[in-house]
């Protein structure tokens, strides 16, 4: 029985695919490789992956409706491809269920990168803990470890594990200012501050799923999770 990650890459371009494919491929994952919208809905429910590649623009439908589809069947990580800088774009891809996203042209080793961060990150959370860890509780805001759900004044609001994991983080320090570059740290395993525009993206998720006023932003330094009466 073969007990490595599968992976599915979308992506129109073959070249980019096959490129993609093979780097993947020497990292010890299994590969499959579709090429269009219809294709990567039918793959991912045979082939039930551990994460998906996916290309935005795509024939058939758009990488967009893509992920709302596949996600609505089984939540699965979704790191996203992107031609455009388009902030609108990348946004939209987040709400629908993407957890990170690659701008074109990308280097393999980032993507390689990317890849092995989203997985550790979905490996911590499957871990089941000895004892059902306590709700974080913060103003109006629920937030239930053991079930990762998230409810605000009542109102429960669908996160992706990424926006989960982050949404936690903040909430354990409430005030305080945590900078972007621990943030990546901490929940994408980055080094470096080159992925600070993902944080960015992400804390718009969060605003957008459970109102402007949570997280405080401070300028040039990093974000705070506002504490609200309820």
């Amino acid at each position: 029985m073969d007990d490595r990650r599968r992976i599915l890459v979308v992506e129109d371009e073959r070249t980019i695919a096959e490129a993609v494919a093979a780097r993947l491929r020497a990292e010890g994952f299994a590969i499959d490789v579709v090429h269009d919208g219809p294709s990567a809905v039918q793959a991912a429910r045979s082939t039930r992956p551990d994460l998906i590649i996916l290309d935005i623009m795509l024939p058939g439908f758009d990488g967009l409706e893509v992920c709302r589809r596949i996600q609505a069947e089984r939540p699965v990580p979704v790191i996203m491809l992107t031609a455009r800088d388009d902030e609108t774009d990348l946004l939209v891809g987040l709400a629908v269920g993407a957890d990170d996203y690659l701008t074109k042209p990308f280097s393999l080793r980032e993507l390689t990168a990317r890849v092995h961060a989203v997985l550790r990150r979905m490996e911590k959370a499957a871990r089941t803990e000895p004892d059902a860890p306590p709700p974080i509780l913060v103003g109006d805001l629920e937030i239930n470890r053991a079930e990762r759900r998230v409810r605000r004044a009542g109102v429960e609001a669908h996160l992706t594990p990424t926006e989960f994991d982050l949404l936690v983080h903040l909430a354990r320090r409430p005030r305080a200012v945590l900078p972007r570059e621990r943030l990546l740290a901490d929940i994408w395993g980055w080094a470096d501050a080159s992925g600070t525009r993902t944080v960015d993206s992400h804390i718009k998720a969060l605003r957008r799923k459970l109102g402007s006023d949570l997280i405080r932003t401070v300028h040039g330094v990093g974000y705070a999770l506002e504490a609200t009466s309820p």
